[in-house]
């Protein structure tokens, strides 16, 4: 919806797609290659300004018999036996390591690893294993009943995705328009996010408050 939507308003700019976990995005937003990234992990990189977008839930998928359903919540320390699937990245971009298992110094009981949401879903359902996934990710296996997922912590764990562009380019009109429609199309169609409270500084994820 935001790309078809921007379309309308700047024909004349190109638009183009990639992604891929091989593909290394800062540096090639740095070098000019790409305009933009969507990320919910920041690098502080000189001359890289990031725009945030929304809060989201990062949610533990779970098969619909898993033993973990029977709970309000999951806790680090009940991640211990389990199989973690996780995108290939490393884990020291994945929040579930860094800020929910790693500050207890725990580890799930052995991880793997899948590229696309829907392999990793089908993973959880046939009991391979659990998944850390977007709330916002997981709206439309929850509604077809393949899954379920649970709170990671009493509070959840949130997250904050960005938009990382250069910061020559931040005031620039077809860069403005984006992201004001990226924001404006997310809160049409995604469910679960939160916006980002205007008083909030820096590249911290902070919880929503209740």
């Amino acid at each position: 919806p935001c790309i078809n939507r921007y379309r309308v308003n700047w024909p004349e700019v190109e638009l183009d797609l990639s992604g891929g976990f091989n593909f290394t995005p800062f540096p090639a937003l740095a070098r000019g290659d790409i305009d933009l990234v969507i990320t919910s992990d920041p690098v502080e990189m000189a001359g890289i300004h990031y725009v945030p977008l929304f809060h989201y839930e990062a949610m533990l998928a779970l098969a619909k018999n898993h033993r973990l359903t029977k709970r309000a919540y999951v806790t680090p320390d009940e991640m211990a036996g389990e199989t973690l699937i996780t995108y290939p990245i490393d884990r020291n971009r994945l929040d579930i390591f860094t800020r929910f298992l790693d500050p207890y110094d725990l580890e799930p009981a052995d991880t793997r690893t899948a590229e696309l949401t829907p392999m990793m879903v089908q993973l959880v359902a046939s009991g391979r294993g659990v998944a850390c996934l977007p709330n916002w990710a997981l709206t439309e296996y929850l509604g077809s009943d393949v899954i379920t997922a649970r709170k990671l912590g009493p509070d959840g764990l949130w997250c904050k995705l960005y938009a990382a562009i250069r910061e020559e380019q931040l005031d620039t009109p077809f860069m403005e328009d984006f992201l004001s429609t990226a924001v404006v199309s997310s809160f049409e169609s995604l469910s679960g996010i939160v916006r980002i409270n205007d008083n909030e500084e820096g590249l911290g994820q902070v919880p929503p408050a209740t």
